[in-house]
């Protein structure tokens, strides 16, 4: 995404958006996304399909280490690697609208956070972003940005969203550069394939003592509720570096 495109606005601002997806949109947001997947995107994705993640993993994603993390990445393949598109694009649209990734929702806004250090506070602002090719933009909508990002049913992502970054960024600046392969492969089990993740709880006792600090109902809960899962699994990757750095 270029700069040029990104401009500042305010959560009490007027979103001059509207998506005219219903008329005859060309739907260009919609190829060569290069779309970054989040934990909570692969979650929703590969349940809506009723998939195991390994096999959603598989079947619609690349995998990559992030240049400036050293950390696994995922995006997703494109149905055909000449066109571009999303996999999940069809004619009609988005074929999986209702469970969408995070950052389509948010679209035509960008999110970025900085977080105190002192209270751990996460400050949030947005960008819009102006791609010529959208016949959105500068359509007036009669709604704040704030109000837009409710509608889109965006916080549960946004959350989770933060508390991986807070891990990232935490490597980013006691361990620059590659992580090494053990963390690595922790990482991507717990952020990717949450299914193997589970099963390796179960028949391998991977969390060993970090179980102890997690009450028996959460843990009977993560069983078979992802959302709670990933939420420990972050918790223990959290637990994992600090005792790897030792900050």
């Amino acid at each position: 995404m270029q700069e040029d495109f990104l401009r500042p606005i305010n959560p009490e601002d007027e979103i001059p958006f509207i998506c005219l997806y219903d008329k005859n949109c060309p739907n260009l947001c919609c190829i060569d996304p290069n779309q970054c997947m989040t934990p909570y995107d692969i979650i929703r994705l590969k349940n809506h399909f009723g998939m195991s993640s390994s096999s959603f993993l598989a079947k619609y994603t690349m995998q990559h280490i992030g240049p400036e993390s050293g950390l696994p990445m995922v995006t997703l393949k494109p149905d055909d690697f000449e066109k571009k598109a999303c996999p999940f694009l069809t004619d009609k649209g988005c074929g999986v609208y209702e469970d969408r990734p995070g950052s389509c929702r948010l679209y035509p806004l960008a999110r970025g956070v900085s977080r105190s250090r002192e209270t751990g506070e996460i400050r949030e602002f947005y960008a819009l972003i102006e791609e010529p090719h959208c016949r959105g933009i500068n359509q007036k909508s009669g709604i704040t940005v704030k109000e837009w990002i409710d509608r889109q049913e965006i916080s549960k992502f946004n959350e989770l969203n933060d508390l991986l970054m807070e891990i990232i960024g935490m490597k980013n600046v006691y361990m620059p550069g590659q992580a090494d392969e053990n963390f690595r492969r922790r990482f991507f089990m717990v952020c990717y394939d949450i299914d193997s993740f589970r099963a390796n709880i179960r028949l391998k006792n991977i969390l060993g003592d970090f179980a102890l600090k997690v009450s028996p109902e959460m843990l009977k809960k993560a069983e078979t509720d992802d959302e709670i899962l990933l939420r420990i699994g972050l918790d223990w990757l959290k637990d994992t570096f600090f005792m790897q750095v030792n900050i």
